[in-house]
């Protein structure tokens, strides 16, 4: 998501600086053109400095959710991540003397699981580790709304992209003839095309309007068994092989539990602030991303 942002910035002209762990590595993904800075956001550090300089600040540090076990380790690692980070900058705004904006990494797993439920900003929260961790995280980044500071939470659905996410690894079963939907297929699928991510973020840092929680999704989620339907269709291979719900459960824990929720989110804000998808149809989003 950063190196996508980072060129669209680039294009329209605004400076940029990159705060990265790793500046040899993100010199070598990066456009010339960036100002990079290495440092830690899990901890506090000089490069707390940096937001007193920008009058915008996007943050979307956070480990990956999917990737291996939910250990207990990996668990605090997930969240430490998150909420860490968000405190360090939060804290690096509190003597703020101009306006600024702030941009934060949430996720529609605010919502656990909705069932049928339409979900616009304003629903509740739901239960379970990927719901409580949204809450914790939103309300870490809400701590630095003031005068001076604008706070936007950006509830991401999934963000499909070649060059990294979910979507590379979607469609490695159906390369190897084993593509099918997960349990029964009924749960809603709230997904974004990347660049329409991007130009959501854009918006928000634009429109002085646009403040609090904001769902970057499409308008109709498919099901997820329409989703894959669609992404077989576009690959030109069969869907014949659905994984249970009890093998996901058995497989992978309450992380097979969590990819079956089912999340009707519908995008309120950005659509009553005249914001325009590009790729709001999954057929044609599929057709950009995989040619």
């Amino acid at each position: 998501m950063g190196r996508h942002l980072v060129r669209r910035l680039l294009e329209r002209g605004d400076a940029v600086t990159v705060l990265t762990r790793s500046r040899e590595s993100a010199l070598e993904k990066l456009p010339g053109a960036v100002e990079v800075v290495e440092g830690n956001p899990v901890v506090p550090g000089d490069w707390q400095v940096l937001p007193g300089r920008h009058d915008a600040v996007v943050n979307l540090a956070g480990t990956p959710v999917f990737e291996g076990w939910w250990t207990k380790g990996r668990k605090r690692k997930i969240r430490r991540s998150r909420l860490s980070t968000t405190f360090n900058v939060v804290d690096s705004l509190e003597e703020i003397d101009h306006p600024i904006t702030l941009v934060s990494a949430s996720a529609v797993g605010f919502y656990g699981d909705g069932g049928n439920q339409a979900l616009p900003e304003t629903a509740q929260p739901g239960d379970g580790f990927l719901a409580r961790l949204a809450c914790e995280w939103e309300h870490t980044a809400s701590q630095a709304a003031s005068e001076m500071v604008r706070v936007v939470m950006m509830r991401l659905g999934i963000v499909l992209a070649m060059d990294g996410g979910a979507l590379p690894e979607m469609i490695k079963p159906f390369n190897w003839g084993i593509g099918g939907h997960l349990g029964n297929g009924r749960q809603y699928f709230p997904w974004i095309h990347i660049e329409d991510l991007v130009a959501a973020i854009l918006f928000a840092l634009d429109n002085p309007e646009v403040e609090g929680p904001v769902n970057a999704v499409v308008p109709t989620p498919p099901t997820q068994k329409e989703f894959t339907q669609v992404l077989a269709g576009t690959l030109d291979k069969p869907a014949r092989f659905p994984v249970p719900a009890f093998v996901l459960k058995l497989i992978m824990g309450k992380k097979g539990s969590a990819l079956l929720e089912s999340q009707r989110v519908v995008p309120n804000v950005l659509k009553v602030n005249g914001f325009r998808f590009q790729y709001d149809k999954l057929d044609e989003a599929l057709a950009d991303l995989l040619g």
